[in-house]
């Protein structure tokens, strides 16, 4: 095949995966609370401020209450527990949790949370 300036093609390959093997092995290692703070602490204190908003929203709101912010209120909850597996709790909160599905669809799209035995 040739040769990358003076690196053999084949050894090229072999040392660009090695390159994208370590790179993804530095991105697993585990970083302290205060790197993490560092990082992400403004982009989630952004979101959190978004979601106040939005509950100032809804909550300002006339109607009926509806299942997604039942649901929505029920997932803040998980957030409040010193629980490990947030991400994961959250995501149930919000997911059909049967096991059989149903016979029809009864929209052409997804709302975004399960509306319950009953509300399909």
């Amino acid at each position: 095949m040739g040769n990358i300036g003076s690196i053999p093609w084949k050894d090229f390959r072999v040392k660009r995966l090695e390159a994208c093997f370590a790179s993804n092995l530095e991105s697993m290692t585990i970083m302290t609370q205060q790197q993490v703070l560092d990082l992400y602490f403004m982009d989630a204190r952004h979101k959190l401020i978004d979601l106040a908003a939005f509950m100032d929203r809804v909550d300002r709101g006339e109607g009926d209450p509806d299942f997604r912010y039942e649901a929505f209120r029920k997932a803040l909850e998980v957030l409040s527990s010193g629980d490990a597996g947030k991400a994961a709790a959250v995501l149930n909160v919000f997911s059909d949790p049967t096991m059989e599905p149903i016979e029809a669809a009864t929209t052409k799209a997804a709302c975004g949370a399960w509306p319950g035995k009953g509300n399909q």
